[in-house]
């Protein structure tokens, strides 16, 4: 695209999906970041539960109804005007979130985790009007501009997102400025959704077909013979297994391996969201508007190096005194500290040079017509690796592995991906 990708702000066809897109997330990432951190430092204990396996089930609770509702989700962004639709999706979330301030208030972890699934069930609805409506407001020169806007937004969002939630939950009064915000937030998403312009629909007379497992299995059936769309998708995913492993594991990482308070979990995940905007914004400077998956192998590479890092930063922290967990300015003051969050930066860093050229490709590839279908594809076969990534997560913690080596082995398991995703990038 010709000029600076933050032109696209000026834009009304960009601006009110990026701000209803980031309000969507910042929310989901508020009320995951508070419920975890809740759950890691005071519910657990109270229950006396594993928090490190509640926490690793939460991930794949969240993720769950991505596998259930994408089909649905794609096919209604075909049959529907999308901004309309968009409209109806932001509505659901006050709802939900209204469920929240329930949970929250009678301190429930059961309803907390069934408000999570239906949190999840939203944002896959939500999923393939996001993606699908871009490509119908954006010349194709602005695609990989526009792209790392929405991956910076979203990380943007996940970093303040997990600040706030994660500071706010144990402080005094902090359960009722979280039950407010969680509210509040959904109400500015919905209205925001009313500025985004409408969208030409693409199939009136489609019928929309109920069949979980059926219309599941159709989507994938449809775009598995798309080798030059499907093993992109199956790229993405599979940075979203690396990504779900590091972002459930944060809090219980901080807790019993470091040693450190919740604002240290909360810096984690908030280092974990810049590097990947970082890197979403890197991507347009790097490939100058081309769509080209020649920095996504490297940058696949870049990952598991830096999780190794990671791991040989991690076991050379001392074992903590029980009870006692270091503040924020104790952890800063050690360098072996300030190596961890180098490598946390590390890593997500390159996994923003990785995402954004492969939603790019695809959306290139797929034409209007399919893109809400190959969209709700991506989803099933994200949600599907995320969950996949909870139950290895909570596997290897059952056989004792620790979670500095379940880092390295995420880091060995990316190398032997390496292959199929240089095969992504190429084809």
């Amino acid at each position: 695209m010709k000029g600076s990708q933050f032109a696209l702000f000026k834009s009304r066809r960009f601006t009110p999906l990026f701000i209803t897109m980031f309000l969507g997330a910042f929310n989901d990432t508020f009320y995951k970041s508070a419920m975890v951190i809740l759950i890691t430092y005071r519910l657990a204990d109270q229950v006396g539960v594993d928090a490190r396996i509640l926490v690793s089930a939460a991930a794949g609770i969240f993720i769950l109804p991505f596998v259930f509702f994408s089909a649905l989700a794609g096919q209604m962004a075909d049959k529907y005007e999308r901004s309309s639709l968009v409209r109806y999706v932001k509505l659901l979330e006050i709802v939900v979130m209204t469920g929240a301030v329930i949970g929250f208030i009678l301190g429930s972890i059961s309803l907390l985790m069934v408000i999570l699934f239906l949190m999840g069930a939203q944002s896959a609805l939500f999923g393939p009007l996001k993606y699908s409506i871009l490509p119908q407001h954006l010349d194709k020169d602005e695609l990989i501009g526009g792209n790392g806007l929405i991956a910076m937004g979203t990380f943007l969002s996940i970093l303040l997102g997990t600040i706030f939630g994660g500071i706010f939950i144990l402080r005094e009064r902090g359960i009722l400025a979280v039950s407010v915000l969680v509210v509040g937030i959904a109400s500015a998403g919905w209205a925001a959704s009313f500025f985004i312009p409408p969208t030409k629909v693409i199939q009136p007379s489609l019928k929309l077909r109920f069949n979980i497992f059926t219309e599941t299995c159709k989507i994938i059936t449809s775009v598995w013979p798309r080798r030059d769309i499907f093993l992109p998708i199956v790229g993405i995913s599979w940075f979203y297994f690396v990504g779900a492993m590091f972002l459930a594991q944060f809090p219980t990482f901080a807790k019993i391996v470091i040693g450190a308070d919740e604002i240290v979990a909360t810096l984690f995940l908030a280092v974990f969201s810049v590097g990947i905007g970082v890197g979403s914004l890197a991507c347009n400077g790097l490939l100058k508007g081309e769509i080209s998956g020649r920095y996504v192998p490297r940058a696949a590479l870049g990952m598991a190096i830096s999780c190794v890092a990671l791991y040989f930063a991690s076991i050379h922290e001392p074992v903590p005194e029980p009870g006692v967990l270091m503040t924020l300015t104790e952890f800063l003051t050690s360098p072996i500290n300030l190596a961890v969050l180098v490598c946390l930066f590390a890593i997500s860093f390159f996994g923003g040079l990785y995402i954004v050229p492969l939603y790019a490709i695809i959306q290139s590839r797929s034409g209007v017509e399919f893109l809400a279908t190959v969209t709700a594809c991506g989803n099933v076969v994200d949600a599907a690796f995320q969950v996949l990534s909870a139950l290895t997560a909570m596997v290897m913690l059952n056989i004792g592995f620790s979670i500095p080596h379940i880092f390295l082995a995420t880091a060995f398991l990316t190398i032997a991906a390496f292959f199929m995703i240089k095969k992504a990038a190429r084809d």
